[in-house]
């Protein structure tokens, strides 16, 4: 079954999209990865989303910038989707499904609460493919966090039976997937706090916008961690909660950044100390968590890096001595392409809720029960 999945996460720098096929049955192996692209949004539209979901319009514009970013993202998801296909040189009638996660531009699980946008109506009507959405208002519906989703796939692509791993995502948000050896029962998950949102915005921030992001991680390979600092972040209280629990750009983005800038700038210190300190925040964090939040505080035998930051030599490194006990390795190393990880995600969601299977880990995002979500839009055939 062909199936295209689609993923923009809170960096909001563009869309993934990649196209596999699955097995038309239940089972998730063998599967085969057709084709993979990323598609940037540009440094215009990706302002856009982030001033929309940090609350910085005046209030009579809202709602339009809402309403114009759902069309203009959906087109940008559109177009993705037939570029990959294309790349495949597979046609989209040869296509099941899409599945879309969306932009998220609020998330708010103490509501119950979470909005994606990219309209899906738009994507099927561009492509003539049945299209999913809307996967995580299930969840919270059925008492979850409405993340993280991305564990269902870690389990079913990235688990051994011989060794305890961890799936650890680094994209604007650090998530872990706990995947103990042989008990899948056992799974669980969640979002640790920041990964590339802080160092992200701290670049701009630095930059003037000239910059978008610390790429390969230099800058803050030339600093060095802040000890004071670095205690202070360590302190937050999001840390400690129990899981299952999750976060986002609302408490790890632009205020919080410039707050961290701010501070920076009075001191006249090093912009690159920074960087650094917020790099080794991010992998104490993850090793806090691997200590402190899994059940047993037991041995992680190898933890395998996703997302943004697994092409950040100064994150690899500074998870290299937080957890020196641990192997840590791209996803690559274990048969998945770590830019695609996400993308790949959604489309094997996408193809289980086609199915009516249940399509997320009820025990990560704390639902209380299994559930299949997304919300479908036919495609020019008018059959789901």
């Amino acid at each position: 079954m062909l199936v295209i999945g689609l993923m923009s996460g809170t960096s909001a720098d563009g869309v993934d999209a990649a196209l596999v096929d699955w097995p038309d049955g239940s089972e998730v192996h063998p599967y085969t990865l057709l084709a993979f692209r990323e598609f940037p949004f540009g440094v215009e539209v990706q302002e856009r989303v982030h001033a929309l979901a940090a609350g910085r319009l005046p209030a009579p514009e809202v709602l339009r910038e809402y309403a114009s970013l759902d069309v203009l993202l959906a087109e940008r998801f559109a177009e993705a989707a037939a570029d990959v296909a294309a790349d495949a040189q597979v046609s989209l009638d040869a296509v099941r499904l899409i599945a879309s996660h969306g932009q998220t531009v609020a998330h708010h699980p103490e509501l119950k609460a979470t909005l994606q946008i990219g309209d899906p109506s738009l994507i099927a009507e561009r492509t003539g493919c049945t299209v999913v959405a809307d996967f995580r208002p299930r969840d919270l519906a059925a008492g979850g966090e409405g993340a993280p989703l991305a564990p269902f796939f870690h389990l079913a692509a990235l688990a051994d039976p011989s060794e305890n791993r961890i799936a650890l995502n680094l994209g604007g948000i650090a998530n872990l997937t706990w995947l103990p050896a042989g008990d899948p029962d056992a799974v669980i998950a969640f979002d640790v706090g920041p990964a590339n949102t802080l160092v992200d915005g701290v670049v701009q921030l630095l930059s003037d916008g000239e910059e978008r992001m610390d790429r390969d991680g230099r800058r803050a390979l030339r600093g060095r961690s802040d000890r004071v600092l670095l205690a202070r972040l360590m302190e937050d209280e999001y840390l400690g909660r129990p899981a299952p629990k999750s976060t986002g750009r609302e408490r790890y983005g632009r205020a919080e950044a410039e707050k961290l800038v701010a501070e920076w700038r009075r001191g006249r210190r090093d912009p690159d100390d920074l960087l650094a300190t917020l790099v080794v925040f991010t992998a104490e964090s993850v090793a806090l968590a691997c200590r402190n939040l899994l059940p047993g505080s037991p041995q992680v035998d190898r933890v395998l890096v996703g997302g943004g930051g697994a092409r950040n030599p100064a994150t690899l490194a500074a998870l290299v001595r937080a957890m020196p006990r641990s192997a840590i390795q791209r996803f690559d190393q274990a048969g998945v392409p770590a830019d695609a990880a996400e993308a790949m995600a959604f489309s094997l969601m996408g193809r289980n809720a086609l199915l009516g299977i249940p399509n997320h880990l009820p025990q990560c995002t704390g639902a209380g029960r299994s559930a299949v979500l997304g919300e479908f839009v036919p495609g020019r055939s008018g059959r789901i």
